[in-house]
């Protein structure tokens, strides 16, 4: 399957272990996405989108619904996005997205991870010009159908590509309503594996042995810390 997609996997597993920082993350995320949108999920795609992957990563609605009354509410925390950028193991590398509401706190649990996971962190746009903000779609599907929607709905899509009945779709972060408009529109009933706006690599950094071990372990680090959303990275095993 799609690079994007194996990576967002990989992170989600390492996350996955502990599930009440899950259920935190979901939270924090959900959230943030109601009060800058608006609580209606009908209204708001990203809000809707976020709610649907909760549901399949077996959040608890009272966990969602939690979430959506306070931002409803007015009451809560003031996040703000913080992203961090460095190198790893075999000369990797790695975007982590944070939702934070005190960068101190963020920055001094995040950096001694990049150093106990023998990486090194990197000043603002180090890395990031080696990764293009994309939206991203996969789902069981036929390539050429596909194709064909998304050309007749005149959609700019910059990859479609296909791993026997699962379609990658990635899209300028732009075009992400558009595109998810165009193929629930296309495809009635649609499951989308991955729905989400990523961080996707332009290339990849093969890593085995000692060196996947050691990348391994900074990824369990930085996902053990409160405020991390996501780790994006172009690693590959």
């Amino acid at each position: 399957m799609g690079r994007a997609y194996q990576n967002r996997k990989l992170s989600m597993a390492k996350t996955a272990a502990v599930k009440t920082a899950v259920y935190s993350r979901y939270s924090r995320e959900i959230y943030v996405s109601a009060k800058a949108g608006g609580t209606d999920p009908a209204a708001n795609l990203s809000l809707r989108s976020l709610i649907e992957r909760a549901k399949k990563d077996q959040v608890p609605s009272h966990v969602i619904d939690k979430a959506v009354a306070k931002a409803e509410s007015g009451a809560g925390e003031d996040y703000q996005v913080a992203r961090y950028e460095g190198f790893g193991p075999g000369g990797t590398m790695l975007l982590v997205d944070c939702l934070t509401d005190n960068p101190n706190r963020t920055i001094g649990e995040v950096r001694p991870a990049f150093t106990k996971g023998k990486g090194k962190m990197g000043t603002p746009g180090t890395v990031a010009h080696m990764f293009d903000h994309a939206a991203v779609f996969v789902f069981k599907g036929d390539e050429d159908g596909v194709l064909e929607a998304l050309l007749m709905a005149d959609v700019d899509v910059s990859e479609v590509e296909s791993d026997e009945d699962m379609v990658t779709v990635i899209a300028p972060h732009t075009e992400y309503a558009n595109t998810r408009n165009c193929l629930t529109e296309a495809f009635e009933g649609i499951d989308f594996e991955v729905d989400e706006i990523q961080f996707v690599p332009r290339g990849e950094t093969v890593v085995s042995g000692e060196e996947q071990e050691q990348f391994e372990k900074l990824l369990d680090l930085l996902n053990a810390c409160e405020d991390v959303q996501n780790v994006f990275h172009d690693a590959k095993f």
